[in-house]
């Protein structure tokens, strides 16, 4: 898995490796949904099944990929400032706990709300989300375009609560978990910018296995209080849902996300990863046979069509810098 990828990626792979990632993203939640109807799993179970299993994964992969990976001379590299114990596990839990809450209640708000509405909430409020905490925390410019980009995000959600039909197409609590899996989204994404700004960032990588190493072990007391374990009854199926979603969707993904993301420029990526919300409602509707009314389709056309001018604003703002 995490062999095949160069170093040397070319833009044109790593924009392939992003497109790929998102769009696994978006079968995760069809995934949960599929698991919920007989599995007796419930978000966070899933959840921690899904971290658990990535984790291995993923050092599998590190292991095999330090076994064949070529002898390289060494080279020189800046150092990283002096991080104190106590400011090392500040940062790893403040990642570990913000992906934890980012995965447990998106699970959470498919379960409560469906696959379409949670994902689309989630993946649309986050990104404003983290523009709304880089001005506040970091100082980071929002400008005119920002903020409408904010507002019809805003609008977008409001279409979305206020135009439900009544038969329960967006539910209440659905809807907060979908908002407090984006506040986890946003809390690791912000950090992160924190972290790179103040030289303590590691390798995404590395950051990745913390975290997924910090969020299993939280999620393990709630997940055996919720019923950690699947329903004996069609055991052979939901192992091998659970095996899809540890491995395309969450190692796969994220290995490929991050190789493509070191070549690929972030405001491309926020635009191309709006294919997962679009995938998740296209699994919904012509899959899991979730109904969408008229509200709902134009409150995700605002919200997603505000992410992307979101994104568009954030790349004229860089261009000077480019």
């Amino acid at each position: 898995m995490l062999t095949s990828l160069s170093p040397a990626l070319s833009v044109g792979r790593g924009l392939l490796y992003v497109t790929v990632a998102a769009t696994a993203w978006g079968t995760a939640g069809a995934v949960a949904a599929l698991l919920y109807g007989g599995s007796g799993l419930g978000p966070l179970a899933l959840t921690f099944w899904r971290i658990v299993g990535g984790l291995v994964l993923l050092l599998a992969a590190r292991a095999v990929r330090r076994g064949t990976a070529p002898r390289v001379a060494a080279r020189a590299t800046v150092p990283r400032p002096y991080e104190s114990p106590l400011r090392r596990a500040e940062r790893i839990l403040v990642t570990g706990v913000g992906l934890m809450v980012f995965q447990a209640a998106y699970f959470g708000a498919v379960e409560a709300t469906g696959l379409a509405v949670g994902t689309i909430v989630t993946l649309g409020a986050a990104p404003v989300m983290v523009a709304l905490c880089g001005r506040l925390f970091l100082g980071e410019r929002l400008g005119a375009g920002g903020v409408l980009a904010v507002a019809g995000a805003l609008t977008g959600l409001a279409v979305l609560v206020l135009g439900s039909d009544g038969a329960g197409t967006v539910r209440p609590a659905g809807l907060a978990l979908a908002l407090l899996s984006a506040v986890g989204y946003s809390t690791v994404t912000v950090y992160g910018r924190h972290l790179e700004r103040t030289g303590r960032a590691t390798d995404p990588y590395t950051t990745t296995l913390t975290a997924f190493a910090v969020c299993a072990a939280g999620l393990l007391p709630l997940a055996a209080a919720e019923g950690l374990w699947p329903h004996a009854h069609d055991l052979g199926r939901t192992l091998v849902l659970l095996g899809y979603i540890a491995s395309v969707p969450t190692a796969l993904a994220y290995a490929l996300y991050f190789a493509g993301l070191a070549v690929v420029r972030g405001t491309t990526v926020t635009v191309i990863t709006l294919i997962e919300p679009v995938t998740a409602a296209v699994i919904a509707v012509a899959l899991l046979g979730e109904h969408l009314t008229a509200a709902t389709v134009l409150g995700t056309a605002v919200l997603l069509g505000a992410v992307a001018a979101l994104a568009a604003t954030e790349a004229r703002a860089a261009a000077p810098a480019g």
